[in-house]
């Protein structure tokens, strides 16, 4: 009875540790998001329009989407689409803060007007000189920021 009850306690325990490290790995792949009080992401930029229209474009408040805690707003019903369907592909990296400020080690809201796609992904920084830091070595700058990056996360959720 004592090793059924010695086994079932660490079966529980092992399920436990799976599930934590799956929560840990989805809130690395995505990271929550910078938002204002209003929870609006991107300041109610266009993720997509990034990508299709090659710069920030308002989103229409009647296109909408909830999602990973913040509401996004959408230019067309079509773009709506393109991010429910893979919202990573298109969410800003260090979920909407700035990349130079991760790569440091801390967090900073990142402007939506002040961006670029690198490697198909979209990342904003604080202001220009911020972005002027962070493209003196874009490769180095976002390994850092993804090495700090849960650290960063720890530190500010508690």
């Amino acid at each position: 009875m004592l090793r059924f009850v010695l086994a079932t306690l660490m079966a529980v325990s092992l399920t436990l540790i799976v599930g934590s490290s799956q929560a840990w790995t989805q809130s690395r792949t995505f990271p929550p998001v910078h938002a204002a009080a209003d929870r609006l992401a991107l300041g109610g930029h266009d993720p997509v329009a990034y990508f299709t229209e090659g710069q920030p474009v308002a989103g229409d408040a009647a296109i909408t989407l909830d999602w990973n805690g913040a509401t996004w707003r959408f230019a067309t019903t079509e773009h709506r689409a393109m991010f429910e369907a893979d919202p990573q592909a298109f969410a800003p990296q260090f979920g909407g803060y700035c990349a130079w400020a991760a790569s440091q080690g801390y967090i900073a809201p990142g402007d939506p007007t002040v961006w670029r796609i690198v490697d198909g992904r979209l990342y904003l920084n604080f202001n220009d000189r911020a972005r002027m830091l962070w493209e003196q070595d874009i490769p180095g700058a976002i390994a850092r920021g993804e090495a700090n990056w849960p650290r960063i996360l720890t530190h500010n959720q508690g």
